[in-house]
């Protein structure tokens, strides 16, 4: 027999505008930061650890290797070896291709140019930053961290929790009311993202500039030296990219339209079971 409850849509204000404001700054920044660091990425690509690149031992290595009258390309991680070309090492148009790191249709400028990369990555990683210090700072003071990023008590009870797990996994969303306030994973997952990776994305950023190793040598001990720092730097920009990934892929699932209206206009549909108050 058919559900006699009734459901009524409601329109809610999900996202203040402080929110949905960093939100599209963040998509544009980071989107030009992973680009622009995929172009000073292929000056060299390979990374290593410690303070000093030791150029037989990479542990990450995209490179072109010839095989008779053929070029391919190779990214080397750590004993595994991948034939990636046309991607990875060596790409191009048929005719025309090249030994390069990343292809050029990920990179900002699509030209080989450290210098224009740098200048593209050090513009939006100011912005990037700027973004968010205006992000904490003005939800600090309208209680939007302590209100909805923070798990509540009842949410962090172990059976909760992992309530919320399978629910995820059997890609279960909540509904109703539920769906007003973030559930304990996505909590988790911001706090994780906004006052931990990014963070280290900063940091290990700012351990590859000269200036401020000169200046703040604790900070490049505190990485293990500069190749370190670039290796983290590169696996935070990969753990971003795995995030954005899976939150859009999230959003499709729970409904694209009412996810994106929600950061556009703030408004939100709720599905309530029964008659609206």
């Amino acid at each position: 027999m058919p559900d006699p409850r009734p459901v009524t849509k409601v329109l809610t204000y999900r996202h203040t505008l402080v929110v949905r404001i960093s939100h599209w700054l963040n998509v544009l920044a980071i989107c030009l930061l992973l680009m622009s660091g995929l172009q000073i990425f292929n000056a060299h690509p390979a990374l290593y650890w410690g303070q000093k690149a030791t150029f037989a031992e990479p542990w990450l290595h995209m490179g072109a290797v010839n095989q008779g009258d053929t070029t391919i390309g190779v990214t080397k991680i750590g004993d595994l070896s991948l034939e990636t070309t046309g991607l990875f090492g060596y790409s191009g148009k048929v005719g025309s291709q090249e030994p390069r790191g990343f292809p050029a249709w990920a990179t900002i400028p699509s030209y080989r140019a450290l210098v224009d990369g740098r200048h593209w990555h050090f513009f939006f990683a100011w912005l990037f930053v700027l973004n968010g210090v205006f992000y904490v700072v003005a939800n600090l003071f309208n209680g939007h961290i302590k209100r909805d990023l923070l798990p509540t008590k009842d949410q962090l009870t172990r059976k909760h929790i992992w309530h919320e797990i399978i629910d995820h996994a059997r890609l279960r969303f909540p509904k109703g009311e539920e769906a007003r306030r973030y559930n304990v994973i996505q909590k988790f997952t911001y706090l994780a993202v906004i006052f931990g990776l990014l963070p280290l994305m900063i940091l290990t950023g700012l351990t590859m500039s000269p200036a401020v190793n000169a200046s703040q040598p604790w900070l490049v001990a505190l990485f293990g030296g500069r190749q370190s720092a670039r290796s983290l730097h590169f696996i935070c920009a990969n753990l971003i990219v795995l995030f954005v990934l899976v939150h859009v892929a999230l959003v499709m699932v729970v409904g694209l339209f009412n996810s994106m209206r929600s950061m556009i206009t703030g408004r939100y549909v709720l599905y309530v079971e029964g008659d609206a108050q």
